[in-house]
């Protein structure tokens, strides 16, 4: 089998497309892990956007616009479907998969051309189920791919490109579109324009150009929607919030603690065993800086769990390539291979049935069941809530929003968050940590709308 994804024929694109296929079939049926907490939230959202909510200035929380926007589109389409989540991850996951490979090939990455990367970038998705489907991090992340694609071609080409400087850009700026954190990408694409691909103070401007122009058409139509202050205010806690602990870290490093093995002898294998050209020298510096920001942006994010791991499958899919390329075709390889094709996935399979009572996953039992098709706010981490009820209030974002509150507050900015609430007035809301009252406290014009009828369920008189 790895012999036949070797070859360099195109054809093989399609096996990789089958295996995708029958990976998430074989998952779907037999292990169904459920679905995950920043899943609903992601439909929550969407369906509450299309209620005319603006995010933001109506819903406070730290997704994307780009991302919003599209689960706006999707709810609108499809309603609350994760399936639909899924199969566009699925897409999207085979289009990076395609697009990297041929990049590879391309620029001449590697001595011989081979298929061997597109089937161990799918193969790294596999690891858990949540990294399939759709998400601000596998957006953005396709757009980095993109990005980084076009600084390779930097590395090759012996003339000063325009339209590829400002592709690298603007990539990286769609990405921070869609996710607010790869903003922090953009110390990479200069740092490695610069250090690696020779930018010229022409270039890094182009570049920078191309980075802001899609954040500033997002700041033009966020005034137009008057949520531009409301951007202003809340992005100085992006990385200052809790974190939503779902996995510990240390199961998270045992999801890739394997392609990370391989990948550390790959880069053995091909920087101190096999001659490489300068450019494939000048590309391994990439992928090496590009690990490096990976991994810094992996422990800053705010939802602690595995689908934060797809930021590091661009380099780590290069590092398995050269493992299994130079690593010949004995026995220890082929066993190699297939632990990455089918050993990932059943890991995946058997640490999520193992652990389905993991506050990850959204629980088979729900408490007030009784409270359904209404307008809720819930404070706490208890998204599962919002299984049978919508959004009613503007914090969807418990942690965010409690940090948001707890910081100094101008007279505006108070004034914005107070129109907010009483404008959507949820029936019902959940506060088992006491933050709700704490929020009356400050707004004590709001207490005479809210009697708790029991220990942390407060309902709309």
């Amino acid at each position: 089998m790895l012999s036949f994804f070797k070859v360099n024929d195109p054809f093989r694109l399609l096996f990789v497309a089958l295996y995708l296929l029958l990976i998430g079939v074989v998952g779907w049926i037999f292990f169904p892990a459920g679905l995950s907490k920043p899943l609903l939230q992601y439909l929550v959202l969407g369906e509450r956007l299309n209620e005319g909510m603006v995010l933001y200035r109506d819903i406070i929380d730290d997704i994307g616009p780009l991302s919003a926007g599209l689960f706006s589109l999707l709810d609108w389409i499809f309603g609350r479907n994760p399936i639909v989540y899924e199969i566009l991850g699925r897409v999207l996951i085979f289009l990076q998969a395609f697009y990297w490979n041929v990049m590879l090939i391309r620029y001449r990455v590697f001595q011989e051309n081979t298929y061997l990367p597109a089937l161990i970038f799918t193969a790294l998705f596999q690891i858990s189920f949540d990294l399939n489907y759709l998400s601000p991090q596998l957006l953005g992340g396709t757009f980095l791919v993109f990005a980084l694609g076009q600084l390779f071609s930097q590395t090759v080409l012996q003339k000063e490109t325009s339209e590829s400087t400002l592709l690298i850009g603007l990539y990286g700026g769609i990405a921070a579109g869609f996710h607010l954190n790869y903003i922090l990408f953009l110390p990479y694409l200069l740092l490695a324009g610069i250090a690696i691909s020779g930018f010229n103070f022409r270039q890094v401007i182009l570049s920078l150009v191309g980075f802001i122009a899609p954040i500033l058409l997002i700041l033009v139509f966020s005034f137009w929607n008057n949520s531009l202050s409301e951007i202003f205010t809340l992005f100085p806690f992006l990385f200052s919030y809790s974190k939503y602990p779902y996995v510990p870290w240390i199961q998270i490093l045992a999801f890739i603690g394997l392609p990370f093995l391989l990948g550390f002898l790959g880069y053995v294998f091909s920087a101190f065993f096999a001659g490489s050209t300068i450019n494939q020298q000048k590309q391994r510096q990439l992928i090496f800086i590009w690990l490096i920001f990976g991994s810094l942006e992996f422990f800053l994010v705010k939802r602690q769990a595995p689908f934060q791991l797809e930021i590091l499958f661009p380099s780590l899919v290069y590092l398995i390539t050269a493992f299994f390329i130079h690593g010949g075709n004995n026995l220890l390889v082929r066993f190699a291979f297939l632990l990455i094709v089918f050993g990932l996935p059943a890991y995946g399979w058997w640490f999520w049935g193992s652990n389905s009572s993991n506050s990850y996953l959204i629980p088979e039992s729900i408490s007030h069941a009784e409270i359904s098709g209404r307008k809720i706010l819930v404070w706490d981490d208890q998204p599962e809530l919002y299984l049978n009820n919508s959004l009613g209030g503007p914090f969807l974002n418990p942690q965010l929003s409690s940090r948001l509150l707890a910081s100094e507050l101008n007279l505006s900015e108070k004034s914005t968050i107070y129109q907010a609430f009483t404008r959507q007035k949820p029936e019902f809301i959940f506060d088992n940590s006491g933050t709700f009252k704490a929020f009356l406290s400050e707004f004590p014009a709001l207490q005479k709308w809210y009697t708790e009828n029991e220990k942390g369920v407060f309902q709309l008189k």
